[in-house]
C-alpha cells in the first residue's frame, strides 16, 4: 500500500519539473507520484511519460485538458491511492533528507496502526536573488514529535498553515467535500482552509520539507500578476467565507485558526486593491468588506478590528499610504511575493 500520494500539477513545466519529480522520488517505493499535465503545449507530457516508464511502480502520468491548478489537484485526489496526500508545485521541490524523515514517520504510524489527520512541517522561501533564504517554522506554535489536538494549537500572529506546510490524510480531504474551482488561481488557500474542521489529530515535525521558489516574472504570486488577477483573489476569498460558514461545530482553536487565515485573505485582497491605484478596485474592496458584514456580522467584527483589518481600512489617501508602508515592511521581513 502506498503511504503518500504526491500530486504535481504541471502546465508548460518542462524546464524545471524534473528537479521537482526527482526530489519526491527520494521518498522511496511507498510514495505515489501523480504528475498531472494540465493541457501543456511544451514537452511536459513527454517528460511525465518518461518518468512513468522509468518508475512504473511509483509514477503515474495523467493528461487532461487545461483546467488550471485546482483542476489538476482535483484530478490528483481522484486518482490517489496513498493514505496521505501532498501537493507539490512543479517549480518547487522537497528537501532530500526531510522527505525521508517524513516517510519514516508515516511508516511508524502505519506499523502501529495509528493515523493522523494532518502532518505539519516547515517550509522555505527560496526567493531568486536573495542570499539568505527565509525558513517559516512552527516552533512555539504547537508541540513537536507527538500527536496533539486543536487545544494545543497556538499559531503566532505571522504564522499560517499553508499548502507548503501540510500533508493531509487523503480521506480527510475527501470527507471535507473539497472540489477546487477550475481556471482559478490562488486555490491553494481553499485547499488548506476547507478541510480544517475535519482534522482532529495533528503532528508537527520540525524539518524543512518544502522549498517554495519565488522569482519568475510570470509566477502567480508575482505582485503585478496578482493585481492583474484580483477578481480571482476576490473569488477565492468569497469561497473561503462560504466554506467557513458551512460548518458550525468547529473546535475553538480550529475556529481561531480559520479566522486568522481568513483575516490574512481579506488583508491580501485589500492591499492588492490599494496597490492597483484603481478607483474601481477600491470600490471592489469596499464591496468585499460590506458583503462580509452582511453575510456574517460576527466574523466581520472578528477580522475588521484586528491589526490587519484596521491597517487595511485606514481612511483616505494618507491612510492607504500607511497601509502600503506596513505591507512593504512585512514583505521585506518575510520575503513573500
Amino acid at each position: 500500500m502506498k503511504l503518500l500520494s504526491v500530486v504535481i500539477p504541471c502546465y508548460n513545466s518542462s524546464e524545471y519539473m524534473g528537479k521537482c519529480i526527482r526530489s519526491v522520488l527520494e521518498a522511496g517505493e511507498r510514495v505515489e507520484i501523480i504528475i498531472v499535465d494540465d493541457g501543456s503545449s511544451d514537452d511536459t507530457l513527454s517528460i511525465a511519460n518518461q518518468y512513468a516508464t522509468e518508475y512504473p511502480n511509483i509514477v503515474k502520468a495523467i493528461h487532461q485538458e487545461n483546467g488550471g491548478h485546482g483542476s489538476a489537484v482535483n484530478t490528483g485526489l481522484e486518482n490517489a491511492t496513498g493514505l496521505y496526500f501532498k501537493v507539490v508545485d512543479s517549480d518547487d521541490c522537497l528537501g532530500k533528507n526531510a522527505i525521508k524523515e517524513v516517510m519514516e514517520l508515516l511508516k511508524s504510524f502505519d506499523n502501529s496502526n495509528q493515523e493522523i489527520d494532518m502532518l505539519i512541517t516547515n517550509f522555505l522561501y527560496d526567493k531568486q536573488g536573495v542570499k539568505h533564504k527565509k525558513v517559516m517554522s512552527y516552533n512555539h506554535a504547537m508541540p513537536k514529535n507527538r500527536i496533539f489536538g486543536w487545544d494545543e494549537m497556538k499559531l503566532g500572529v505571522s504564522q499560517y498553515l499553508l499548502m507548503h506546510s501540510v500533508i493531509y490524510r487523503t480521506e480527510v480531504l475527501r470527507e471535507s467535500g473539497m472540489v477546487l474551482p477550475k481556471h482559478t488561481f490562488y486555490v491553494d488557500n481553499i485547499y488548506v482552509f476547507q478541510p480544517l474542521p475535519f482534522v482532529k489529530k495533528m503532528y508537527y515535525m520540525d524539518v524543512v520539507l518544502y522549498k517554495y521558489f519565488i522569482g519568475r516574472e510570470d509566477q502567480s504570486v508575482n505582485e503585478k500578476v496578482m493585481i492583474g488577477r484580483l477578481d480571482m483573489q476576490y473569488k477565492v476569498t468569497r469561497l473561503m467565507l462560504d466554506a467557513y460558514m458551512s460548518t458550525d461545530d468547529k473546535e475553538v482553536n480550529c475556529d481561531k485558526t480559520m479566522v486568522h487565515y481568513f483575516d490574512m485573505m481579506m488583508c491580501v485582497s485589500s492591499i492588492l486593491s490599494i496597490l492597483s491605484n484603481s478607483k474601481q478596485r477600491l470600490e471592489d474592496k469596499k464591496k468585499l468588506w460590506e458583503e462580509l458584514k452582511i453575510k456574517n456580522p460576527k466574523l466581520y467584527k472578528r477580522v475588521r478590528f484586528t491589526p490587519l483589518g484596521i491597517t487595511m481600512n485606514l481612511p483616505g489617501k494618507v491612510g492607504r499610504g500607511f497601509s502600503v508602508l506596513g505591507y512593504r515592511v512585512t514583505q521585506k521581513i518575510f520575503g513573500f511575493n
